[in-house]
């Protein structure tokens, strides 16, 4: 068994860039939250859905940015005997952990927004146009933070929590726009349930690519058989099997496989070649391969021990 760990193609747990990621985290955490407490009261005292949804978003964005931060430190913990990868797919748990909540977020949201519907309610527009444009500096701001950051599926979940912050600020400002040149209030709602809908698109792909690293999946870049055809085109192998390609975290994947060569003295030249192709055309950095010679004479498994020469006694 052979076992090729090479640290160049890592992005997370080796690089300086893991040892701010979770400042970076944690400044974006504070802004987040800080203005959505602001948002929240002013979107209750102007009685608008739009702002209360918007303040509802950036405070679950507060979570996901905590829970995003302490990912970016876990990444960083060095491998342990009891976990041997490392503490790095702590990123996918959390970005798993922030599709739900967001789920439950758009849930909320449209709930509110039919109460508001059958019960229309007086929404102070003016009020909500000032704060939601406060709000659309902060989540720009927030935004360009995080996008100095490394890119990860850590930082993508993020970001996709600011982009939904930015557009409901958006949405919040044209709906205070609408109120105060024209008194319409159901603006208000189906903003809300229009922003819901964009923000619902992006957290089922959130969803979809947690759940598929949870899974041991293929990363959805690199063809299984394409790979597979790669190696059994260098010199010395003859067959390729047991092929597993699967992502530990953001910018690790692994590999493992079996082998069939020709001649084992050749063996260290084909693994270095190998090696080269996985890292150098599929970026994988953990591959362990191991090698099986072709035997050239046929093996028997249920062989029958030869007769003793029968000899006549007959006289």
């Amino acid at each position: 068994m052979n076992h090729f760990h090479d640290h160049s193609g890592e992005n997370i747990g080796h690089h300086h860039p893991h040892s701010h990621a979770h400042h970076t985290f944690g400044w974006a955490l504070l802004f987040t939250l800080g203005f959505a407490a602001v948002e929240a009261i002013t979107g209750f005292a102007a009685n608008s859905l739009a702002l209360v949804s918007d303040a509802g978003h950036m405070l679950t964005d507060s979570l996901s940015l905590g829970l995003a931060g302490l990912a970016a430190w876990l990444t960083k913990r060095p491998p342990s005997p009891k976990h041997s990868y490392g503490l790095a797919r702590a990123e996918v748990v959390a970005a798993l952990m922030n599709s739900l909540v967001m789920l439950a977020l758009v849930a909320f949201i449209i709930s509110e927004a039919w109460q508001r519907f059958t019960e229309p309610r007086e929404v102070q527009g003016t009020m909500v146009f000032v704060v939601a444009l406060i709000g659309l500096a902060v989540n720009l701001a927030v935004g360009w933070l995080l996008m100095k950051g490394e890119a990860s599926l850590n930082r993508s979940a993020a970001l996709l929590h600011v982009a939904g912050d930015a557009l409901g600020s958006v949405a919040a400002l044209a709906a205070g726009l609408v109120i105060m040149l024209t008194g319409w209030t159901p603006i208000d709602p189906i903003l809300s349930v229009v922003i819901s809908m964009l923000i619902l698109v992006s957290t089922l792909n959130l969803l979809r690519q947690s759940l598929h690293v949870l899974m041991e999946g293929v990363p959805l870049h690199i063809d299984l058989n394409a790979v597979g055809e790669q190696l059994v085109q260098l010199e010395n192998v003859v067959r390729v099997h047991d092929l597993h390609i699967w992502t530990l975290a953001s910018g690790q994947i692994a590999l493992s496989a079996h082998l069939d060569i020709k001649d084992m003295e050749l063996w260290p030249q084909t693994l270095e070649k190998a090696q080269h192709l996985l890292n150098s055309t599929f970026g994988i950095g953990h591959i362990t391969i191991q090698p099986e010679i072709i035997s050239p004479i046929p093996i028997t498994m249920h062989a029958q021990r030869p007769e003793p020469p029968h000899h006549d006694h007959t006289h």
